[in-house]
């Protein structure tokens, strides 16, 4: 049963047209993942969905007894109420039982102290009031103990620990909470209300590792529908098995996880290259046929075939590139083999301590991937060695000739907001030329337009790239980035990882993307209750030791996430050489004059004769073949179009045996075409050739 209804939706913002004849449908137990660039659409369309936004053109059907739960990027939450009540009341219906309960009981008390003393006429109607009231009270506390049976105060309990709430949280305003925790407070308030489409606009953006594993467990046991948007490739594998995505040539529909949805968009990409090539092969061949028989009367019927065909031949859109985060870190200045050395080093706010007593080395070359629970101290830490805050004890020092680039997710906040994006990164390398700035800033995206624009009116993700290209322009040789992929799309996380691997300075960062570390860490520092745990390896070997140590990897990392299969490779059809096929059954090869020059008869007349029989039988073979030849062309001209039609058909990519298979019919139909093609082109060179023969027929024979 569907949910929601998409019909021919249409919607732009600022001119630019996010969805055009948009048809979707959201049933049950879907488990859509949306796909795309920032700015691309995937927010606006999840407003359309809860019904947040309206569209421009079509329309959006909602089943009428829809329970919808959605969890924007950007949440507001009023305090006056402590956490538990928070997520325990957000049951839609109970605030209403509890306060009908409230109201009747009150009733019920002054209906009893007004029959105590009523007459006895009074009384008896007081009396049936009384009954009345008894029975709505005991029907309002039956309601009550079934929204108690299906939301249990133990449940809700359950999801704030998953969510990294303490049990002394419980009874705390959340006015007292930061963003984050809010953020946590409201999602873990969705999950508890169990509605039937869940809208989840990037989680996992504020969580911890372990709050991470913990949600994908969730939602993988989640029985109802999903969408959602998330820049993790492992948690958006883990969840979806269907793919939403905004494409250049528009929202496209797939079956499958993130890495199925890749490997199609490839298979597709070249399809559609294949089936351009060899379109433009069978053009120059019937531009060549064309150009050469023209001038030729008898060929005036063919010519203007293949005239028309050319007219009505298909044109290809192939795939175009969108544009994705892409730059490299310049070379930087080599450092002493030691980088960073730290000893003793402490970290209180009050009477918490954060670190105790923590000793590391960092060498050069290392690249550092810092993990544990939000409040371990992972990014109290890297501000320290950024020099942002004060250790209370102990002490750290960096090596010779280090130089330190800072990003962190505060630094996006405290951006000018009066400012350029230019002027606002310009000002953190003053000598940097304006080619490098620009070059930057092109690298991240920001176009001739974009550079101009104030901070104030970026969004999130903006402003994350503007603090990334401040970073840019100056790397230094040792980076210290906390949550670098916050606010970045799926697509720009996995390029700045690709970036960083051609950093060749030192790296210490703070994620809690899985597929980030994989892609960088060399070796994981585990940050846990004000101690430092040093791993050298990578995330996997930093898990493999969990389990061999028998610790659950997701108190302070994540549960590693399940290898998609590796799709078979489609054998390839066999191509002829030089575009010719072995077959039988050629055409005869042209007969020169030389070999018709028999030896003269007696008289001469009886070996012309035998001359113009021969060359006779030889012209009605080749116009025979040439006929053959033509209904075959006409006939794999017919199977392409049928398998491009096949081709232009979603669902072949659907079914990966049936793509397949009709992968190799278009490339054998393909070769056919081709041989039968220039093997009729040869037979009607032979046929011009004895008809221009002093030895062939004339049109009176």
């Amino acid at each position: 049963m569907s949910l929601v209804v998409f019909q021919n939706v249409s919607l732009a913002l600022g001119g630019k047209a996010l969805v055009d004849a948009l048809d979707l449908r959201v049933a049950e137990h879907d488990r859509v993942g949306l796909i795309g660039p920032n700015g691309s659409g995937k927010t606006t369309l999840l407003r359309l969905i809860a019904g947040e936004q309206s569209p421009d053109g079509g329309e959006v059907r909602r089943r009428r007894d829809l329970r919808l739960g959605y969890l924007p990027q950007d949440i507001t939450v009023r305090g006056g109420k402590a956490l538990l009540p928070f997520v325990r009341d957000s049951i839609p219906g109970r605030a209403m039982i509890d306060a009908q309960l409230a109201r009747a009981t009150a009733e019920l008390e002054r209906q009893s102290d007004a029959l105590a003393s009523a007459d006895a006429q009074a009384s008896a109607g007081i009396e049936e009031q009384l009954m009345d009231l008894a029975s709505e009270i005991a029907d309002l506390h039956e309601r009550a103990a079934s929204f108690d049976t299906a939301f249990s105060e133990h449940e809700a309990q359950r999801i704030l620990a998953g969510l990294g709430f303490d049990d002394s949280d419980h009874g705390r305003d959340l006015d007292e909470l930061s963003g984050g925790w809010k953020m946590r407070a409201v999602l873990a308030s969705l999950l508890f209300q169990r509605p039937d489409l869940l809208l989840l606009d990037e989680p996992t953006n504020h969580l911890d590792m372990p709050s991470v594993a913990w949600l994908s467990a969730f939602l993988q046991r989640y029985d109802k529908a999903l969408v959602l948007i998330s820049h993790d490739r492992e948690f958006l594998n883990e969840q979806i098995d269907r793919v939403v995505s905004f494409e250049p040539e528009g929202v496209r529909l797939y079956k499958g996880n993130y890495e199925q949805y890749r490997r199609q968009r490839d298979e597709e990409r070249v399809l559609l290259e294949n089936r351009a090539r060899n379109l433009q092969r069978e053009r120059e061949q019937m531009e060549r046929f064309v150009e050469r028989f023209r001038a030729k009367a008898t060929k005036a019927a063919q010519v203007q075939s293949r005239v028309r065909a050319l007219e009505k031949m298909e044109v290809v859109s192939l795939h175009q590139d969108r544009s994705a985060l892409r730059f490299r870190f310049p070379a930087s200045a080599r450092t002493g083999r030691d980088v960073l050395k730290v000893e003793a080093l402490d970290k209180s706010y009050g009477d918490k301590a954060v670190l105790r007593g923590v000793d590391l080395r960092v060498d050069r070359g290392d690249r550092v991937a810092l993990i544990g629970v939000n409040g371990a101290g992972k990014t109290t830490l890297l501000r320290i060695l950024a020099g942002e805050i004060d250790a209370s004890g102990g002490s750290f020092t960096f090596g010779h000739n280090t130089k330190v680039g800072y990003y962190a997710q505060h630094h996006a906040d405290a951006l000018h907001r009066e400012a350029t994006v230019y002027d606002e990164v310009a000002s953190c390398a003053r000598d940097a030329t304006h080619q490098t700035i620009r070059a930057a800033l092109g690298a991240l995206l920001f176009g001739d337009t974009e550079i101009e624009k104030k901070i104030g009116v970026l969004s999130g993700g903006e402003r994350a790239r503007v603090a990334l290209a401040q970073l840019l322009v100056d790397p230094g040789n040792v980076l210290l980035m906390d949550e670098p992929t916050n606010h970045l799309d799926l697509e720009s996380s996995e390029r700045l990882a690709e970036a960083l691997d051609t950093f060749d300075g030192t790296l210490l960062f703070v994620s809690h993307n899985r597929h980030f570390i994989r892609a960088l860490a060399t070796k994981i520092w585990c940050v846990d209750h004000g101690k430092v745990e040093v791993y050298p390896g990578s995330f996997d070997d930093y898990l493999a030791s969990c389990r061999m140590r028998g610790v659950d990897p997701t108190v302070a990392g994540a549960a590693p996430a399940p290898t998609a299969p590796t799709a078979p490779t489609a054998p390839t059809a066999p191509v002829p050489t030089n575009g010719r096929a072995a077959t039988s059954g050629g055409p005869p090869r042209p007969t020169g004059r030389a070999e018709a020059e028999a030896p003269a008869e007696s008289g001469g007349r009886r070996a012309a004769k035998r001359r113009r029989g021969r060359a006779e039988r030889e012209l009605r073979a080749l116009e025979k073949r040439a006929q053959e030849l033509e209904a075959k062309v006409a006939e794999l001209e017919t199977l392409q179009a049928e398998q491009s039609a096949q081709l232009a058909d979603p669902s072949v990519y659907e079914d990966a045996a049936r793509r397949q298979a009709l992968t190799q019919a278009v490339t054998r139909s393909q070769a056919e075409l081709e041989v039968a093609m220039d093997t009729w082109a040869e037979v009607q060179e032979a046929i011009e050739t004895h008809r221009g023969s002093d030895d062939a027929p004339d049109a009176s024979a």
